[in-house]
């Protein structure tokens, strides 16, 4: 795991690579790569890659980066880890390769000269890279499927520069530090910036499943090399639960590849508990767990240290807690707020158990985000096919968009929540109840938060919400596990356990965030459906989750920001709107406001 930053000159226009700029865009990632840096600007200046090391496959200086390969005709920079690389290692070493280090990022780098970017989809891992071929001066960036590594470009002045994140590629002079319209409507409405999009207008993310080609005197081109919507359209077919567990399994196996220990995040849920189960399965003989407790939950239902205990105990890990106050929150929310690379309503979680587990000495941690999205584990996959029954007779329903904006005052008079006139206006389709569902803001509201003008320039974030599945998925599971993993795990979860956790120079996997596991669920959705997707995981490891744990109501990571933010001044901006003061408004609406309002000050 690390940080990427670079430039590459397409346009015999552009300005040459500057040194301290491209050092300016790597340095700003420090907590990304504590463990090395490097760069490598060509000779003629027209390209220059840089880079920050976590070392977690092939310690040794051999495997830092820029690595160059073959005398020099290829160099590469590598965010991320290629879970199957002994594997790939072996079938180009048939193939005549001589490899120089033991590590991942020289055999992506083999894979790519030998078959270019087409050879995308041999990768399970996470990944972002930039790989450019000195010979030719053609370069390539790639996202994994998932989206689970980020990676940030701008397109000015005939170059393109990028890095693994917004923040230290806002560093480079040339890229402006005004704020995306689209953006700012979009995390209203969801409480995270939308991808592709970023706060700065300047900079975009690059699609998951997606490379960029770089050519000189060429325009980049962006070309889809794996599109995950594909999977959630695969036929279904008969399965049995030992085929279930024996995928589960290995994924985690493959997620526990590394040159140093895998520790676990461990809570009192599902997820976290069968991985653990899995990872002691997979050979795994004492693992490191961790959780975080929080002094405003002890004794309560929501505390996860008793039963995670448990769970540590039942599969032989060597436990720790780590207790956090409200006094923690508060001596930790400027630095949170700086290392916020997108705004985010969540995070804190995160930030949290990252912190105490690179405290106890950890690089890899295990978490088990995407069991929900993956399993149904979410009351969405209940929820939204009942909805869209209940609500059908309203599609025929004339002039709904006045009688949303009628009923929302009302609404707020009587305490009820104003997304609850939005069922009026978006019941279209299953993809509008999920935005609602998930949404933050409706954009009837907006014009209470922001100018007239500030909403029609970001008008393309409502279209983006309300979007249908692409390409279209029509059962309902398949669909809303495509929605959930697509929309509310990319654009918050998967980016928001990034960058808290990079924070603390913290690697974190997850198995069940892995293309070939969802190639493997998907057609067995009937099966997940009949006997309960947590149910299969509880029961995958040998030995299977208690009962106290699979009867126990879902809590997962929670925190009490809810209460803490209440006396942090840093978080009181959203005062300024007058419709936020009502006694009902959602913390989550308040606490949005004030960390927009803070993460835009900080490109002003």
């Amino acid at each position: 795991m690390c940080g990427i930053a670079g430039q590459i000159n397409y346009r015999a226009s552009a300005i040459d690579v500057n040194e301290l700029t491209l050092l300016a865009v790597r340095d700003a990632m420090q907590t990304r790569g504590p463990d090395g840096a490097g760069i490598w600007i060509a000779a003629d200046h027209r390209t220059g890659l840089a880079h920050r090391r976590l070392s977690i496959i092939d310690l040794s200086a051999a495997s830092d980066q820029p690595l160059s390969i073959n005398g020099g005709d290829a160099v590469i920079v590598f965010n991320g880890e290629i879970y199957n690389y002994q594997l790939l290692r072996t079938e180009l070493s048939a193939r005549g390769v001589n490899f120089t280090t033991q590590g991942d990022t020289e055999v992506l780098a083999q894979l790519l000269r030998l078959d270019g970017w087409q050879g995308l989809r041999k990768l399970r891992g996470m990944y972002a890279f930039a790989y450019h071929d000195t010979r030719t001066g053609r370069s390539v960036l790639a996202r994994d499927p998932y989206g689970i590594k980020p990676l940030y470009y701008a397109d000015t002045l005939g170059a393109l520069s990028f890095a693994s994140s917004v923040k230290a590629l806002a560093h480079h002079p040339h890229i402006s530090r005004s704020i995306d319209p689209v953006a700012e409507v979009g995390f209203l409405l969801t409480g995270s910036v939308p991808e592709p999009h970023t706060i700065l207008s300047d900079i975009k993310a690059l699609p998951p499943g997606h490379v960029l080609l770089v050519e000189p005197g060429l325009a980049p081109q962006l070309r889809c090399f794996e599109a995950l919507a594909d999977y959630y359209t695969a036929e279904q077919t008969a399965a049995d639960e030992r085929e279930l567990r024996s995928a589960l399994l290995d994924s985690v196996r493959a997620h526990m590849v590394a040159d140093v220990d895998v520790g676990s995040f461990l809570s009192s849920g599902v997820d976290s508990g069968a991985l653990l189960g899995l990872m002691r399965d997979a050979g795994a003989n004492s693992v490191r767990s961790l959780t975080v407790r929080f002094q405003e939950f002890a004794g309560m239902a929501n505390d996860e240290g008793p039963l995670a205990e448990t769970l540590a105990q039942r599969y032989g890990a060597t436990h720790s807690e780590a207790w956090v106050s409200q006094a923690d929150f508060a001596a930790d929310w400027d630095a949170f707020s700086d290392a916020m690379d997108q705004p985010s309503i969540d995070g804190m979680n995160t930030w949290m158990v990252s912190k105490a587990a690179r405290a106890a000495g950890l690089k890899v941690a295990i978490s088990g985000l995407g069991g929900d999205e993956l399993l149904g584990g979410y009351p969405s996959f209940q929820d939204l096919p009942r909805w869209q029954r209940r609500t059908a007779w309203l599609r025929w329903l004339p002039a709904r968009t006045p009688m949303v904006n009628a009923l929302i005052p009302l609404l707020r008079w009587t305490g009820l929540h104003p997304k609850s006139a939005g069922v009026l206006r978006y019941c279209s389709h299953l993809s509008e109840l999920y935005a609602l569902k998930r949404g933050l803001f409706i954009p009837e509201e907006l014009p209470q938060l922001l100018a007239r003008d500030r909403i029609e320039a970001g008008r393309a974030a409502v279209q983006q919400w309300l979007a249908p599945l692409e390409p279209a998925v029509h059962d309902d599971f398949a669909a809303i596990s495509c929605l959930e993993s697509t929309r509310y795990m990319r654009n918050q979860l998967l980016r928001d356990t990034d960058w808290a956790s990079m924070a603390h120079s913290l690697e974190v996997r997850t198995p069940l965030v892995d293309r070939d596991l969802l190639r493997a669920i998907m057609p067995a959705r009937v099966l997940i459906q009949r006997a309960g997707g947590k149910s299969l995981l509880a029961s995958a490891p040998s030995t299977p989750l208690p009962q106290s744990i699979t009867h126990r109501p879902k809590t997962g990571f929670s925190t009490p920001v809810a209460r803490w933010q209440q006396s942090l001044p840093a978080l009181q901006s959203w005062r300024e709107f007058p419709f936020l003061s009502t006694q009902k408004t959602p913390w989550a609406r308040r606490y949005a406001v004030a960390v927009w309002q803070q993460q835009k000050a900080r490109f002003a």
